[in-house]
């Protein structure tokens, strides 16, 4: 949902709608987490309505702005700016498990207590959020007008390097974050203790924080396709690296190092994208659409994954797909940096 929303989102938020998408997106967000800490258990519909729809919704209608905020105030380091962006993100990841496992277990607050505790913390972030941040549009005349969403998206969907690029991300995230939501499992299936297996997806989060900002400084100094090109191909290769674990001692590293790897994916992909758009008028559209077409890829990866698994865990079977996967989107994208390349090669010499 957060991804699926990003095309009316980013058109809205090239229009000038940022503030009213941050302060809507907000309200709906916390209110939604509030409502899931009522609800009863076996009552599927609840948690469908209050994190599904409702959480989705509010974090769409925030996080495609906060992450293209960054390009129009950025000119040489973009790409950085958009992954110190992006790094909140993997801070949450860290703390937020860790957090709610440890009230949940705690007498007399549960799911319910742990899940408010969650709600009043990201309020508090989400109000800072707001009041931090301020959009920087391009003057008027460089605006895209209001009837020409039609116009922007032909040029947007015949660019060749953007439809490359943004198909290399769909099959990336098909099954990118394959390790995230498995190692834990994998890890208590194959001999790590269930206290340090708790702490893995934590761990792969930490690697993750370093991933989104380290691999894009050198993007605005190589250029993001030549970054996120070894990226996808050392997380292609690192898929396989999950059947090593057997130990804390070797889950620790697979986490770190995969969670560099796979946190530079989505940082670089943004990076990408922008550099690809024309003027900064369009880049929240681009940055939108290809969220909209790769909220696919999330919704049905992960599902094929676990179907390959299968309850007798033949772990070699999601391994190879998940890494199959990546492998194919890595080609896309080499693909549009030739396509890119010629592109700016010609228009140098006209």
């Amino acid at each position: 949902m957060p991804l699926f929303i990003g095309l009316v989102v980013g058109k809205l938020f090239d229009q000038g709608y940022f503030h009213h998408l941050m302060i809507a997106g907000s309200t709906i967000f916390v209110f939604s987490l509030f409502m899931l800490s009522l609800a009863k258990p076996h009552q599927y519909y609840q948690i469908f309505l209050s994190q599904g729809l409702g959480m989705g919704l509010g974090l769409g209608m925030v996080f495609t702005p906060a992450v293209s905020i960054p390009a129009h105030y950025f000119r040489r380091r973009r790409a950085l700016a958009s992954g110190i962006a992006l790094s909140g993100s993997s801070v949450g990841a860290i703390v937020h498990p860790i957090l709610l496992n440890n009230l949940i277990q705690k007498p007399g607050v549960g799911f319910a207590g742990a899940t408010r505790a969650s709600a009043y913390m990201l309020l508090g972030c989400l109000i800072i959020a707001n009041l931090l941040m301020r959009t920087r549009m391009p003057p008027n005349t460089q605006r895209a007008p209001p009837g020409s969403l039609g116009k922007l998206m032909k040029v947007i969907l015949t660019d060749p390097a953007y439809v490359l690029a943004v198909t290399g991300g769909f099959f990336c995230l098909l099954t990118v974050y394959f390790p995230a939501f498995y190692i834990q499992l994998y890890a208590v299936k194959n001999g790590v203790n269930l206290h340090d297996a708790f702490y893995s997806v934590a761990i792969l989060n930490a690697g993750s924080v370093v991933g989104r900002i380290l691999p894009n400084f050198f993007a605005d100094k190589f250029g993001p396709f030549n970054m996120i090109i070894p990226c996808v191909l050392i997380c292609s290769g690192l898929m396989f690296s999950l059947l090593g674990i057997t130990s804390t001692g070797s889950m620790v590293p697979v986490a770190i190092i995969y969670g560099i790897a796979s946190g530079a994916y989505l940082a670089l992909t943004i990076a990408v994208v922008a550099s690809l758009a024309r003027s900064p008028a369009e880049m929240g559209l681009r940055i939108g659409v290809s969220f909209t077409v790769i909220s696919f890829a999330a919704l049905v990866g992960t599902p094929i994954a676990g179907a390959l698994l299968t309850p007798e865990f033949h772990w070699i079977r999601p391994i190879i797909f998940s890494a199959v996967c990546v492998f194919i989107g890595l080609w896309f994208f080499i693909a549009a940096r030739h396509v890119d390349l010629r592109r700016k090669a010609k228009a140098a010499q006209r």
